[in-house]
């Protein structure tokens, strides 16, 4: 009796488990759409990178391949969201409001239909079970008083004390006992009697309400099985053609990489297949005899035009990217074009040699595949830029030309990302010396913990006090 409220249970338990696959949905959702904004960003962060960097040719377009399949496989991650959500999710969501319809005092109508069904068919046989218990009582307690009316007879037998009036009262007992245990007796075998015949109806009555409580869990079970097939087909790209494209076309462009060909566009656009700019007679210029310390070098960096080498055929194509600073022992920024007089007028507008605060994209390489070269040049050993360590940048670039002052520390109010190869790196807090004052462009020198020398903007540190 009562043990059908485990049945009924489960109808509550089917609308929480609606609740709980939605749960799941929803999160696999979020963890797609996720997913696919990092491919995106991953994307297009290094597809900028791999850009402005130094590979060229078929196998930069190979490379670039990489970051294409990247922003398809998101847009399909994306289609995998959108199925979860607004098929799978949706449909759970509708199914659930259609089999399970809430009541004003709470609970489910489904719930309270079972209940009652179970309760109507369970409460004839519950009412003779409960006579059953009764006669089986009266019936012990009756046997009970016999054995009790005996004992004391017996006693009474061996007591002279006893007159022969309370010696018949107590015989007269054990009667009325005996017989009380045959009517208990009988009554209890005719209440079991009457309980075996109904238990027949009452199980039949039960097995009815059960089938029909077995047959809502039938549809949830059933429709739970339909819909985890439909989510396995929506997150299964293996299956879907367009995913199976997205590859295919990624190890096409990958096969097209051509070293062959890349090396001959690099001979006829940087090699000696280019064109060529060799020195003509100029008439003498006063400008020609201005010369700039190390300190003014570095002033009229701002104003200096950025040009390259005269490019022919593809190169012409592609855009400009920045140049980085090449390091050598007069620690100057020098990229400029070989038809061109590095003192030129000073007013010229363009691209600046370094722009520091707007180069937001880290650099995959020390140089770019524009990468430009200082034209000043010297057989003598003290003036060449590429002779001994300068060119590979293992010398300190501010071993010369340092003069003492007080070194006074400082702490880093943010993150700087060193964008050429004079400069510091740093993170927020990090402590650092300061070793010269800011100069006219926002410029410092300073020295790391770790014996490292260079610039930082002056703006993104503060004196430790």
């Amino acid at each position: 009796v009562g043990n059908y409220k485990r049945t009924v249970k489960r109808i509550d338990d089917g609308h929480r488990l609606c609740n709980d696959l939605m749960n799941c949905i929803h999160e696999r959702a979020r963890i797609e759409k996720v997913y696919a904004q990092q491919l995106t960003e991953w994307a297009k962060r290094w597809k900028q990178l791999v850009e402005k960097g130094p590979q060229y040719g078929t196998v930069e377009r190979a490379w670039c391949a990489f970051m294409s399949e990247a922003e398809k496989v998101s847009e399909l991650h994306l289609e995998v969201k959108s199925s979860l959500m607004n098929e799978d999710f949706e449909k759970i969501k509708n199914w659930q409001k259609e089999a399970f319809h809430k009541q004003m005092m709470g609970g489910f109508k489904e719930t309270k239909e079972a209940e009652d069904g179970f309760r109507k068919a369970q409460k004839p046989w519950a009412k003779k079970l409960k006579e059953v218990e009764a006669a089986k009582k009266a019936y012990h307690a009756a046997c009970k008083e016999e054995k009790l009316a005996i004992s004391r007879e017996t006693n009474s037998k061996a007591d002279p004390a006893l007159n022969p009036e309370q010696l018949k009262k107590l015989q007269d007992k054990v009667e009325r006992s005996k017989q009380d245990v045959l009517k208990t007796k009988e009554k209890y075998e005719k209440s079991l009697k009457e309980l075996d015949n109904a238990t027949p109806q009452y199980m039949e009555n039960m097995e009815q309400v059960f089938e029909q409580c077995q047959q809502f869990e039938e549809k949830r079970l059933r429709f739970f099985r339909e819909v985890l097939l439909e989510v396995q087909k929506h997150l299964d790209l293996s299956n879907a053609a367009s995913y199976k494209n997205i590859y295919r076309e990624l190890e096409q462009n990958i096969k097209t990489a051509d070293a062959v060909e890349d090396l001959r566009w690099f001979r006829a656009n940087q090699g000696p297949g280019m064109s060529m700019n060799w020195p003509q007679f100029e008439e003498w210029s006063a400008d020609l005899n201005r010369t700039l310390s190390r300190r003014e070098k570095k002033k009229a960096s701002d104003g200096v035009t950025l040009t390259g080498i005269s490019q022919t055929g593809d190169q012409a194509a592609q855009p400009n990217k920045h140049s980085s600073s090449l390091s050598v022992q007069s620690n100057t920024v020098q990229s400029v074009q070989s038809s061109y007089n590095p003192f030129e007028d000073e007013d010229d507008t363009g691209s600046t040699v370094s722009e520091k605060e707007d180069n937001k994209i880290k650099n995959v390489s020390s140089y770019e595949k524009n990468q430009s070269y200082p034209t000043d040049w010297s057989d003598e050993e003290s003036n060449n830029p590429f002779s001994s360590t300068d060119a590979n940048g293992d010398t300190n670039p501010f071993d010369e030309d340092t003069s003492p002052a007080m070194e006074v520390r400082v702490r880093a109010l943010y993150d700087y990302e060193g964008q050429e190869q004079d400069e510091l790196s740093f993170k927020a807090g990090d402590e650092l010396t300061k070793m010269e004052n800011e100069d006219e462009q926002g410029w410092c020198k300073g020295r790391l913990d770790n014996g490292q020398v260079g610039l930082y903007p002056a703006n993104y540190v503060e004196p430790i006090q």
